[in-house]
């Protein structure tokens, strides 16, 4: 058990205060947490005496600050060290040239005057527009039209208008056309494809693709005149571009004919002018690549003239190459029957004579040559109509004699 005599000699701790967060006072008495007087609190037994602070034994005594020489006030701007830096004033360095005096070159053309151009509009007002302002709520410049407005000064050329291809008016550059020629003597095909197109545009088109299909044969140039004037009215018809492709090939123009070819191929789909593109390569040049592109579409999918045409251009492709022998395979097809006569049996019996003369065999090219002619001669006979003969006409010039008898 404790002596109660010790509980009373012994202090006790006052319980903790909250802090209320008010200010510190400073001075003898102090002051508390919650603001009030501070307390001096009790020593513990056996607390050691606070110790008065004093210099080390042998210490330096503490050195007084003071500006070093020179050195700007405090406050002002320093370097990195503390120390103010002095302002250095700009000198030329030893030996540098001097700086120069800027002076028009001697010569040279004064400063040019600002002119308009001979037509152009003329500049706009800078000065404010009466009762407008802009987002900011500044004037907004004077001599803008209003939105939507035309902006070309007066007098100014309109942009050309583009032709459309239902535009039937005629050009200057397009090739005349008799007044005999209608567009209803068009093929019937042919006139079906123009359909996407006005009336009168149509028929602008269906006369030019006339007079290029009567004018190939005897003035290639005009023909594709022709043509090229229904490309520029339909460019976007399947038929169009086929002439055009026709006709520069009639004309030697290779590169356009296989470029239109692929234009055709690209719109319709078909591929029935393959022939004609294998022998445009050929005209570019590019043997390899007609053949290539003969063997890109199967034999089985193409009508059998077109095959007949495929495998002549083919043949033609292999002499360019020096390929003779293979040219000659290329050539023999079913459709090479000396017994019978197709339309397409006389170009295909004169490529094939044209072969052998290449190799050397001169008599077996000559029948074949034989053999083409008899063709052509049967064909000529199957086409006139049953029941019909062939006339011929003479005429005759009489001369008569001043007496006025014919002898």
């Amino acid at each position: 058990m404790t002596d109660p005599s010790e509980d009373k000699e012994r202090p006790r701790r006052a319980p903790a205060r909250p802090s209320t967060g008010g200010p510190r006072s400073s001075g003898a008495s102090g002051s508390g947490r919650g603001g009030g007087p501070r307390r001096d609190a009790p020593k513990r037994d056996g607390a050691a005496p606070k110790r008065e602070w004093k210099p080390r034994e042998g210490a330096a005594p503490k050195r007084e600050w003071k500006p070093r020489e020179g050195a700007a006030p405090r406050g002002a701007a320093s370097t990195r060290d503390g120390a103010a830096a002095p302002k250095r004033e700009w000198k030329p360095r030893d030996g540098a040239a001097p700086k120069r005096e800027w002076k028009p070159r001697e010569g040279g053309d004064t400063k040019r005057e600002w002119k308009p151009r001979e037509g152009a509009a003329p500049r706009r007002d800078g000065g404010p527009r009466a009762g407008s302002a802009g987002r900011s709520g500044a004037p907004v410049r004077s001599g803008r039209p209003p939105a939507g407005a035309d902006r070309r000064p007066p007098g100014a050329d309109r942009r050309p208008v583009r032709a459309s291809d239902d535009d039937s008016r005629p050009r200057h550059d397009d090739p005349e056309i008799p007044d005999e020629v209608e567009a209803k003597q068009l093929d019937k095909v042919a006139r079906g494809e123009l359909r996407t197109l006005s009336k009168e545009n149509a028929d602008w088109v269906a006369r030019h693709l006339l007079m290029a299909g009567r004018l190939i044969d005897d003035d290639p140039a005009l023909a594709h005149m022709h043509a090229l004037a229904a490309g520029r009215r339909a460019g976007r018809i399947g038929v169009v571009r086929e002439t055009v492709a026709i006709t520069a090939y009639a004309t030697g123009d290779f590169a356009l004919a296989l470029r239109e070819l692929r234009t055709y191929r690209r719109l319709t789909g078909r591929n029935d002018q393959l022939p004609l593109m294998v022998d445009s390569e050929r005209g570019v040049g590019r043997p390899d690549r007609a053949l290539e592109l003969g063997r890109s579409v199967p034999r089985s999918e193409l009508d059998v003239a077109v095959q007949v045409e495929l495998a002549i251009a083919m043949s033609g492709a292999r002499l360019d190459l020096g390929q003779p022998d293979a040219a000659l395979t290329e050539l023999q097809i079913p459709q090479l029957d000396p017994e019978r006569a197709f339309a397409w049996s006389p170009a295909l019996f004169d490529a094939y004579a044209t072969v052998l003369e290449e190799l050397g065999h001169d008599d077996e090219a000559e029948q074949w040559w034989q053999r083409s002619d008899r063709a052509t001669i049967a064909l000529e006979q199957a086409a006139i109509p049953e029941g019909e003969d062939t006339v011929e006409i003479i005429e005759e010039i009489i001369e008569e004699d001043p007496d006025g008898a014919a002898r």
